[in-house]
């Protein structure tokens, strides 16, 4: 996400960084920049404007130009006004003393919004431990009402519904009524949506709005249209007075102008993302993480709880005594790399690296079905190989690639990569450091 918006700020800032001293002269050239830089990325007029001078007031002033390291300095101070630029610190739906705690969906058709209240009840229940229901209250959308009952059950949730032929505000009504009787935690409403922002839709809104007395109003809105979704989320707040910006299609959005623009303009916060067409590919919005991925600087946060979520501490465990006894095998490896794939993409994982840009790394590419045929070597070998590599002789090792539908060099490989490892493991435990040969798989 946001590539285009990274790739740009990071070579406007590329000279600075590498300053040991800055002029005026020094600052204002990197301003320009940058400023080039989030107009590209559709980034509202009015927002860059108040940024660049905002920052370069701050630039200018002694506790940079002075520093021992001013470069590093105006980059912190990107940062900074980045992160506050959209929304500060990050937020989460705040529970109502007593549940239900009603979340009123509202969007444009086509941003995303039915998905999203499935994802949000996951989110809510993973994350919260809380007990959420849905209210299908779109009956204009063809299949609407069919698509929240199939994807929230997915996520996790009870889905009220009465089907298409009654008002939206009597179902809202009811879904409410039924959530209380039934102990919900949560009642997330799903509202319909128009092509365009109209007076009808607005209505409706308000009717649902005044029935049910909803605790927070999220408005969807996807992030790849832009300056549109900019521009739908000020009528919106002119007129619907919502909470908060769920921003769906997050990980398409190469500009990142949305996001940028949004909390300025309409004075709400985005509190959620959408990153990904699977139910788990939802999170909260931390403005911080996000301005330090733009700027290359990692997201080592994330990456943390991804792993914390994924990862199981007693095999993390065994897995320890096995290295440290080198009984570390095939199956280990698969497992590692299951945990591994869970928490998304590794095109993903790989950016929230700490200086993955400048290592290269950063727009690496790593099609994840090549992880898809490791994992069909692996599965093809019987308990005994996986256990015992050394015993894969060329006839068991030409049955292995027949059986994974690979060749047999790509099982050499593979067994090669995995000897090299183990070889690896055992220096480690030994006290001595591997070459970097050996690190990067070489003999």
């Amino acid at each position: 996400m946001f590539e285009t918006l990274s790739d740009r700020l990071q070579a406007a800032l590329s000279d600075v960084r590498a300053r040991g001293k800055l002029t005026e002269d020094d600052v204002a050239k990197a301003m320009r920049q940058v400023r080039l830089a989030l107009l590209e990325a559709d980034v509202n007029f009015q927002v860059v404007k108040s940024f660049t001078a905002h920052v370069k007031a701050r630039a200018l002033g002694a506790e940079v130009l002075e520093a021992l390291n001013p470069g590093q300095q105006v980059v912190k101070l990107v940062s900074e006004e980045l992160t506050t630029l959209m929304g500060g610190a990050a937020r989460d739906i705040a529970f109502a003393s007593k549940p239900p705690t009603v979340v009123l969906m509202a969007g444009l058709q086509g941003s995303g919004k039915t998905t999203a209240c499935a994802k949000l009840a996951r989110h809510l229940r993973e994350e919260h431990g809380k007990d959420v229901a849905l209210a299908a209250c779109d009956v204009y959308r063809p299949a609407a009402v069919e698509q929240l009952v199939k994807v929230g059950r997915a996520g996790g949730a009870t889905v009220y519904e009465q089907g298409t032929d009654r008002d939206p505000v009597d179902i809202a009504g009811w879904a409410l009524d039924q959530a209380r009787a039934d102990g919900r935690d949560v009642l997330i409403i799903d509202t319909s949506g128009r092509l365009h922002v109209d007076a009808e839709l607005m209505e409706e809104l308000a009717r649902i709005r005044r029935r049910v007395k909803p605790h927070d109003v999220l408005l969807v809105v996807d992030a790849m249209t832009g300056q549109d979704a900019v521009n739908v989320a000020e009528s919106f707040a002119e007129t619907a007075n919502f909470d908060g910006v769920v921003l769906t299609k997050l990980d398409g959005d190469a500009r990142g102008g949305a996001a940028l623009s949004v909390k300025a303009v309409t004075g709400k916060p985005i509190m959620y993302a959408s990153t990904g067409e699977k139910l788990d590919a939802f999170e909260r919005f931390h403005p911080d993480r996000m301005a330090q991925r733009i700027l290359g600087m990692g997201d080592v946060m994330t990456l943390i709880e991804k792993a914390e979520q994924h990862f199981d501490e007693d095999q993390a465990a065994d897995l320890e005594r096995k290295i440290r006894k080198q009984q570390f095998t095939f199956d280990d490896f698969l497992g590692q790399m299951q945990q591994v794939r869970r928490m998304g993409p590794l095109t993903g994982l790989l950016k929230m690296l700490p200086g993955a840009g400048s290592l290269g790394i950063g727009n690496l590419k790593v099609d994840d079905r090549d992880l898809d045929r490791l994992q069909a070597i692996i599965t093809s070998m019987t308990p005994e190989e996986r256990a015992h590599p050394e015993i894969l002789n060329g006839s068991r090792r030409r049955r292995i690639a027949r059986g994974s539908g690979t060749t047999v060099a790509a099982v050499n490989q593979l067994v090669k990569q995995f000897g090299q490892m183990q070889k690896v493991m055992r220096q480690l435990q030994q006290g001595k450091m591997p070459s970097l040969s050996q690190l990067a798989g070489g003999r």
